[in-house]
């Protein structure tokens, strides 16, 4: 059943935005802060749990392992932390996006790579291990990059608190990843049995915290669709074409390409737009209505980057 259902992630993704679409009230409760606990809103501790599945399939070797860096390992790293936030910064100076949907797409496009990409590594018959080294290793570098590369970018349109992001990123995504890894190695037993209905768990975090996203902006979206979709779709398709292009340049092989594209075209939006809801994000913008817009490219971009990530591994996997 889990693998049916992770199989089928783009199809479920899909199927929950067109249900947030026309039932808002059934997703926005997850996005909107009117729910919390200890003080947290709830998408924070979604996105907190997200991060936790992810540390409880790792282990400190893991950690050790990045160390030694492969070659294909650092190129794709490094092409996820160039080609999206650039891509992203010139996509939304082409289009001449407003402040607050540019602000969102170079937000999600400064994100590390998302765990579905795992999962469409293994359909397109990429380097799985590859794959999930690399998501381990962007997620971990994201903590100082994600708000640098978005205070530097973003910053032509909004001042950005590179601070407060910064602890945005300690606390929902280090500080959760590392205690799943210690809790693998303290109880390795239960681990592996919470992690093995975590990645279900996970799954249906990322589809409500999307449809809340996008039930809670259905205005704005259907005011700028046109732009919206074509925005985050070239975000996308660039980062397929220049992560498999680049790498295939830099000398690797066919298996590492297809997973480097992989990678570096499909993001975490759930983290996105999760980050651009906060409270202290919005805060960053003089105008209201550009701070709801900030949270929507991400959304979209959930759809976006699962469709073509899906469409692409069938693709690769006939020709394999």
């Amino acid at each position: 059943m889990l693998r049916v259902i992770t199989n089928n992630f783009a199809v479920l993704t899909v199927l929950g935005v067109a249900l947030a679409w026309v039932w808002p009230e059934g997703f926005t409760w997850m996005t909107d802060g009117r729910i919390s606990f200890a003080g947290q809103p709830l998408l924070s501790l979604a996105l907190g749990t997200i991060m936790l599945a992810m540390g409880l399939t790792l282990s400190f070797e893991d950690y050790r392992a990045l160390a030694r860096l492969p070659r294909a390992l650092l190129a794709g790293v490094g092409l996820q932390f160039v080609v999206m936030p650039l891509s992203g910064f010139a996509i939304a100076r082409a289009l001449a996006l407003e402040p607050g949907l540019a602000v969102g797409l170079i937000l999600v496009a400064c994100c590390p790579g998302g765990t579905a990409s795992n999962i469409v590594a293994f359909l397109a018959r990429g380097n799985v291990a590859l794959s999930v080294a690399m998501t381990m290793a962007s997620t971990l570098a994201a903590v100082v990059l994600t708000p640098l590369l978005t205070g530097w970018l973003a910053g032509a349109y909004v001042a950005i608190d590179r601070w407060n992001l910064l602890l945005q990123m300690v606390s929902v995504v280090l500080l959760p990843v590392v205690l799943g890894t210690l809790l693998n190695r303290l109880f390795p037993r239960a681990a592996e049995r919470v992690g093995a209905v975590l990645p279900l768990v996970a799954i249906v975090l990322v589809i409500l915290i999307v449809g809340g996203i996008v039930g809670g902006a259905k205005a704005q979206i259907a005011e700028h669709a046109g732009v919206l979709l074509l925005a985050t779709f070239l975000l996308h398709a660039m980062g397929f074409g220049l992560g498999y292009v680049l790498a295939r340049w830099l000398g690797l092989g066919e298996i590492a390409a297809r997973t480097i594209s992989i990678e570096v075209g499909m993001q975490n939006s759930g983290l996105g737009s999760g980050l651009a809801k906060t409270p202290a994000f919005a805060a960053q913008f003089a105008d209201i209505t550009q701070a709801a817009l900030a949270p929507v490219p991400a959304a979209i971009s959930a759809v976006w980057h699962v469709l073509i990530g899906s469409l692409l591994a069938g693709w690769w996997r006939r020709r394999s």
